[in-house]
Protein backbone atom coordinates (compact mmCIF):
# COMPACT_ATOMS: atom_id res chain seq x y z
CA UNK A 1 0.00 0.00 0.00
CA UNK A 2 0.94 3.36 -1.14
CA UNK A 3 0.56 6.25 1.08
CA UNK A 4 0.84 9.63 -0.58
CA UNK A 5 2.38 12.27 2.75
CA UNK A 6 1.70 16.10 0.72
CA UNK A 7 3.81 18.46 2.35
CA UNK A 8 2.60 22.09 1.48
CA UNK A 9 5.26 24.55 1.94
CA UNK A 10 5.21 25.93 5.84
CA UNK A 11 3.87 22.38 7.31
CA UNK A 12 4.36 21.85 10.66
CA UNK A 13 7.72 18.58 11.11
CA UNK A 14 5.32 17.24 14.58
CA UNK A 15 2.49 16.72 12.34
CA UNK A 16 4.79 15.20 9.29
CA UNK A 17 7.03 12.80 11.39
CA UNK A 18 4.65 10.32 13.11
CA UNK A 19 3.26 9.42 9.51
CA UNK A 20 6.73 8.69 8.46
CA UNK A 21 7.55 6.68 12.09
CA UNK A 22 4.34 4.61 12.44
CA UNK A 23 4.36 3.69 8.74
CA UNK A 24 8.28 3.04 8.98
CA UNK A 25 7.68 0.67 12.41
CA UNK A 26 4.73 -0.93 10.30
CA UNK A 27 6.80 -1.98 7.58
CA UNK A 28 10.21 -2.34 9.66
CA UNK A 29 8.97 -4.40 12.24
CA UNK A 30 6.36 -6.28 11.09
CA UNK A 31 6.54 -6.17 7.13
CA UNK A 32 3.26 -4.74 6.75
CA UNK A 33 2.82 -3.05 2.88
CA UNK A 34 2.99 0.10 3.81
CA UNK A 35 5.37 2.52 1.68
CA UNK A 36 4.72 6.60 2.82
CA UNK A 37 5.46 8.62 -0.50
CA UNK A 38 6.40 12.69 0.44
CA UNK A 39 5.08 15.14 -2.24
CA UNK A 40 5.70 18.90 -2.46
CA UNK A 41 5.14 21.33 -5.67
CA UNK A 42 8.93 21.03 -5.82
CA UNK A 43 11.79 18.82 -5.08
CA UNK A 44 12.36 20.29 -1.80
CA UNK A 45 9.29 21.23 0.44
CA UNK A 46 10.55 23.99 3.51
CA UNK A 47 8.69 23.62 6.72
CA UNK A 48 6.91 26.08 9.21
CA UNK A 49 10.54 26.57 10.87
CA UNK A 50 12.89 26.39 8.10
CA UNK A 51 13.70 22.49 7.63
CA UNK A 52 13.91 21.46 4.44
CA UNK A 53 12.39 18.01 3.24
CA UNK A 54 13.16 15.97 -0.04
CA UNK A 55 10.00 15.04 -1.57
CA UNK A 56 10.04 12.12 -3.69
CA UNK A 57 7.24 13.12 -6.51
CA UNK A 58 6.10 16.28 -7.05
CA UNK A 59 2.55 16.85 -7.41
CA UNK A 60 2.46 16.98 -11.24
CA UNK A 61 3.77 13.41 -11.12
CA UNK A 62 1.49 12.32 -8.52
CA UNK A 63 -2.45 10.28 -9.92
CA UNK A 64 -4.68 9.25 -6.94
CA UNK A 65 -5.07 6.20 -8.51
CA UNK A 66 -1.79 4.76 -7.76
CA UNK A 67 -2.06 5.37 -3.91
CA UNK A 68 -4.42 3.88 -1.12
CA UNK A 69 -4.57 6.79 1.18
CA UNK A 70 -3.61 10.81 1.57
CA UNK A 71 -1.92 11.96 4.89
CA UNK A 72 -1.87 15.79 5.55
CA UNK A 73 0.10 17.45 7.74
CA UNK A 74 -1.23 20.93 8.74
CA UNK A 75 1.21 24.14 8.70
CA UNK A 76 1.53 27.80 9.57
CA UNK A 77 -0.35 30.67 7.66
CA UNK A 78 2.74 32.76 8.45
CA UNK A 79 5.13 30.66 6.76
CA UNK A 80 2.79 30.15 3.12
CA UNK A 81 1.12 26.82 4.33
CA UNK A 82 -2.48 28.02 2.68
CA UNK A 83 -0.72 29.23 -0.33
CA UNK A 84 -0.35 25.84 -1.47
CA UNK A 85 -2.66 24.23 0.57
CA UNK A 86 -5.35 25.53 -1.13
CA UNK A 87 -3.77 25.52 -4.65
CA UNK A 88 -6.48 23.82 -7.00
CA UNK A 89 -3.72 21.28 -7.85
CA UNK A 90 -3.99 20.45 -4.70
CA UNK A 91 -7.39 20.52 -3.73
CA UNK A 92 -8.43 18.63 -7.33
CA UNK A 93 -5.82 15.70 -5.91
CA UNK A 94 -8.02 15.97 -2.77
CA UNK A 95 -11.28 15.09 -4.81
CA UNK A 96 -10.04 12.61 -6.67
CA UNK A 97 -8.94 10.55 -3.30
CA UNK A 98 -12.19 11.20 -1.83
CA UNK A 99 -13.71 10.47 -4.73
CA UNK A 100 -12.55 6.82 -5.09
CA UNK A 101 -13.51 6.47 -1.41
CA UNK A 102 -9.83 6.38 -0.24
CA UNK A 103 -8.60 7.21 3.34
CA UNK A 104 -7.66 11.10 3.88
CA UNK A 105 -5.77 11.56 7.13
CA UNK A 106 -5.17 14.96 7.98
CA UNK A 107 -4.22 16.94 11.16
CA UNK A 108 -4.54 20.36 13.07
CA UNK A 109 -4.79 22.89 9.96
CA UNK A 110 -4.63 21.14 6.96
CA UNK A 111 -8.37 20.06 7.36
CA UNK A 112 -9.15 23.62 6.27
CA UNK A 113 -7.75 22.29 2.85
CA UNK A 114 -10.13 19.49 2.72
CA UNK A 115 -13.00 21.61 3.54
CA UNK A 116 -11.92 24.47 0.83
CA UNK A 117 -11.75 20.88 -1.48
CA UNK A 118 -15.71 20.84 -0.79
CA UNK A 119 -15.19 17.27 0.20
CA UNK A 120 -15.89 18.00 3.96
CA UNK A 121 -19.25 19.64 2.52
CA UNK A 122 -22.17 18.25 5.44
CA UNK A 123 -20.20 15.95 6.94
CA UNK A 124 -18.44 16.34 10.99
CA UNK A 125 -14.47 16.85 11.19
CA UNK A 126 -12.33 19.24 13.29
CA UNK A 127 -9.24 21.65 12.94
CA UNK A 128 -7.23 23.19 15.39
CA UNK A 129 -9.88 24.44 18.20
CA UNK A 130 -7.36 26.80 20.55
CA UNK A 131 -7.39 30.42 20.16
CA UNK A 132 -11.01 31.37 20.54
CA UNK A 133 -11.43 28.03 18.17
CA UNK A 134 -10.85 30.96 15.09
CA UNK A 135 -9.80 28.21 12.88
CA UNK A 136 -12.77 25.66 13.44
CA UNK A 137 -14.77 28.77 12.40
CA UNK A 138 -13.01 28.70 9.33
CA UNK A 139 -13.78 25.89 8.79
CA UNK A 140 -17.50 25.76 9.18
CA UNK A 141 -17.68 28.32 6.39
CA UNK A 142 -16.85 25.26 4.44
CA UNK A 143 -20.26 23.71 5.09
CA UNK A 144 -18.33 21.54 7.84
CA UNK A 145 -20.49 20.41 10.76
CA UNK A 146 -17.44 21.22 13.00
CA UNK A 147 -17.43 18.80 16.07
CA UNK A 148 -15.47 20.95 18.76
CA UNK A 149 -14.78 18.76 21.64
CA UNK A 150 -13.27 15.90 19.91
CA UNK A 151 -9.10 15.13 19.32
CA UNK A 152 -9.90 12.77 16.61
CA UNK A 153 -12.90 12.98 14.29
CA UNK A 154 -13.50 10.67 11.49
CA UNK A 155 -16.23 10.23 8.91
CA UNK A 156 -16.38 7.85 6.19
CA UNK A 157 -12.78 7.83 4.76
CA UNK A 158 -12.12 11.21 6.37
CA UNK A 159 -10.00 11.76 10.01
CA UNK A 160 -9.37 15.28 10.80
CA UNK A 161 -7.85 16.14 14.27
CA UNK A 162 -7.46 19.61 16.64
CA UNK A 163 -4.20 19.99 16.85
CA UNK A 164 -0.43 18.75 16.80
CA UNK A 165 -0.53 16.85 19.77
CA UNK A 166 -3.10 14.39 17.81
CA UNK A 167 -0.43 13.56 15.52
CA UNK A 168 0.29 10.19 16.17
CA UNK A 169 -2.63 9.12 16.80
CA UNK A 170 -3.67 10.35 13.57
CA UNK A 171 -1.28 8.30 12.00
CA UNK A 172 -2.35 5.10 14.16
CA UNK A 173 -5.93 5.76 12.87
CA UNK A 174 -4.99 6.03 9.39
CA UNK A 175 -3.08 2.48 10.17
CA UNK A 176 -5.72 1.23 11.27
CA UNK A 177 -7.96 2.40 8.15
CA UNK A 178 -5.44 0.19 5.95
CA UNK A 179 -4.23 -2.86 7.78
CA UNK A 180 -6.99 -3.18 10.45
CA UNK A 181 -7.44 -2.55 14.01
CA UNK A 182 -5.44 -5.67 15.65
CA UNK A 183 -2.19 -4.97 13.54
CA UNK A 184 -2.20 -1.38 14.12
CA UNK A 185 -2.94 -2.27 17.51
CA UNK A 186 0.49 -4.21 18.00
CA UNK A 187 2.23 -1.57 16.20
CA UNK A 188 0.88 1.30 18.62
CA UNK A 189 1.99 -1.15 21.63
CA UNK A 190 5.77 -1.61 20.68
CA UNK A 191 5.92 1.88 19.48
CA UNK A 192 5.06 2.72 23.49
CA UNK A 193 1.58 4.12 22.68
Amino acid sequence: MKILLFCAKGFETMEFAPFIDVMGWAQNDYGYDVEVVTCGYRETVVSAFGVPVTADVRIDQVDAADYDALAVPGGFEEFGFYEEAYDERFLSLVRDFDRMGKPIASICVAALALGKSGILQGRKATTYHLRGGHRQKQLAEFGVEVVKDQRIVVDGNIITSYCPETAADVAFALLEMLIGAEKAGAVRHDMGY
